[in-house]
């Protein structure tokens, strides 16, 4: 079975002064100096499990972070990635307000109360939004602090 090959971390002088100078400032995320105490370490030559026992971290995380350097660079070793995935808000404060702005107003001809599927369709009819469903609707009207009636 043929054994790992082992990523090699080789810092320039510009990255290696950089990386000591915020080990030692200590006004960076726990993360980064971690990351950076590392990267530090690994660059020295010091195995795995003596870079692990000496930060604090786990054997993988050295590993992985040697990796993330040589293939993504310094930046993605010491900072993390944005979370994907995520869901972000549908509406900005403009059209939150027409949203909230149609909800108040009389409700269309024949219907007794504006429905979330008819303030979907507004908002797309006015042109506020391109398309929006009626659940966003109602979280955002949930969360607003006004009162139709």
């Amino acid at each position: 079975m043929a054994m790992k090959e082992k990523v090699v971390v080789r810092l320039t002088p510009e990255q290696r002064l950089g990386l000591e100078q915020m080990a030692r400032s200590g006004t960076h995320a726990a993360r980064g100096l971690t990351h950076a105490r590392v990267l530090l370490m690994t660059d020295d030559g010091d195995p795995d499990e003596a870079v692990a026992e000496a930060v604090g971290v786990h054997v993988n995380t050295v590993a992985r972070i040697r990796k993330l350097f040589v293939r993504e660079g310094l930046e993605s070793a010491l900072r993390r990635k944005p979370p994907t995935g995520r869901l972000y808000r549908k509406l900005d404060g403009a059209q939150e307000a027409r949203l909230v702005a149609v909800a108040c107003s009389p409700a269309p001809q024949g219907q007794a109360r504006w429905t979330l599927k008819l303030l979907a369709e507004k908002l797309v009819e006015l042109k506020v939004v391109s398309s929006i469903d009626p659940s966003t609707v109602h979280r955002t009207l949930k969360k607003t602090t006004s009162s139709r009636g």
